[in-house]
């Protein structure tokens, strides 16, 4: 007996889909080892680009212990890049923000990026980049990250 279409489709989109998510790891992987920042760090660093979020949000975000995400926002904050301050509203916690200088890092970062990781979609017409975009978008939003 043959497997369940949906089975099929799901391990065809996980194959096409891995070797795109390989080929966008290295991207960032070049582009962190160029700005002499590990790949959790600029993980953290595009998180913090359009939110200021707990220390513990981010950790679940970034699927880190407590512990270890202190360990690397100290390092950064060490380097100018993210500051740390009292939650507003709970005195218990502690929010994490870029600082002016990291908020330039993760935009010079984000420029490497897109112009790195154009040649990825470049083969494909506008339309099909818009479809891309919105699936992706939609993808997303679904794993919440």
């Amino acid at each position: 007996m043959s497997a369940p279409p949906s089975d099929v489709f799901h391990e065809d989109l996980a194959n096409a889909l891995v070797p795109v998510a390989f080929a966008t790891m290295a991207v960032l992987n070049k582009i962190g080892a160029e700005n002499d920042l590990s790949l959790t760090l600029l993980r953290t660093l595009g998180i913090l680009r359009d939110r200021r979020p707990r220390m513990a949000e981010l950790a679940e975000h970034l699927g880190l212990e407590k512990q270890t995400l202190s360990g690397l926002v100290a390092r950064a904050e060490k380097r100018g890049l993210v500051a740390r301050a009292p939650n507003a509203h709970d005195g218990r916690a502690t929010d994490v923000s870029l600082t002016e200088e990291g908020a330039a890092l993760v935009q010079r970062l984000h420029a490497q990026a897109q112009q790195a990781l154009a040649p990825l979609a470049e083969h494909l017409s506008a339309a099909d980049q818009r479809v891309l975009q919105e699936l992706l978008q939609r993808m997303h939003r679904r794993y919440g990250a």
